[in-house]
């Protein structure tokens, strides 16, 4: 009785998240990118650099690791630095 009370409220505690919306994505690559413009000047006049460099950032969604359990994204620094 006492698991199945526990399992009823790990169940509701552990409810699947939302799939992330397109726009939640294009929201976040854009704010990473204004980032990189402002600590990078260099790359406010070249577009293909400040692609290059958003991709080598690596961002990978993680669910529910943010404030009260919403997207985050995670950034994966590449193996090798300048």
């Amino acid at each position: 009785m006492a698991s199945a009370i526990i399992e009823y409220f790990r169940s509701k505690f552990t409810a699947p998240q939302p799939p992330l919306q397109p726009i939640e994505r294009a929201m976040a690559k854009r704010w990473v990118k204004e980032r990189l413009k402002r600590m990078y000047p260099e790359l406010r006049s070249d577009p293909r650099a400040l692609e290059e460099a958003y991709q080598s950032l690596s961002l990978e969604p993680r669910p529910g690791s943010g404030k009260g359990g919403t997207m985050m994204f995670e950034v994966i620094l590449p193996n090798y630095l300048d």
